[in-house]
């Protein structure tokens, strides 16, 4: 069964961090680009970073770039997103999403499979 399962949210203050996990089962991830997506309530789900399977490029909303990052382990079949700077504009359910492709996009529409979400509230 193919299942993603993303860890790490959780509460924490302006300027903090934190690091988000999306595991794998069921598949192999070395052949998939990966993708961390938010939706705050209210707000269409958007890209936030992703990372291909050929190179390891790596893409950032203009809103995260030089406070996230997002990285991959294939040998532990895990995706890693190190948020950093946190602002309470970062507040959403983060979901992990898996494309059987080379190239990653932001793009929502561009993945196959996704993982439940975890929470990430940013709040004095």
């Amino acid at each position: 069964q193919v299942q993603l399962v993303e860890s790490g949210g959780g509460l924490v203050q302006p300027g903090g961090s934190l690091r988000l996990s999306c595991a794998a089962s069921g598949f192999t991830l070395d052949y998939y680009a990966i993708g961390w997506f938010r939706q705050a309530p209210g707000k269409e789900r958007e890209g936030v970073s992703c990372i291909s399977s050929s190179d390891g490029s790596t893409y950032y909303a203009d809103s995260v770039k030089g406070r996230f990052t997002i990285s991959r382990d294939n040998a532990k079949n895990t995706v890693y997103l190190q948020m950093n700077s946190l602002k309470p504009e970062d507040t959403a359910v983060y979901y992990c999403a898996a494309a059987l492709s080379w190239v990653a996009t932001l793009d929502v529409g561009g993945y196959d499979y996704w993982g439940q979400g975890t929470q990430v509230t940013v709040s004095s």
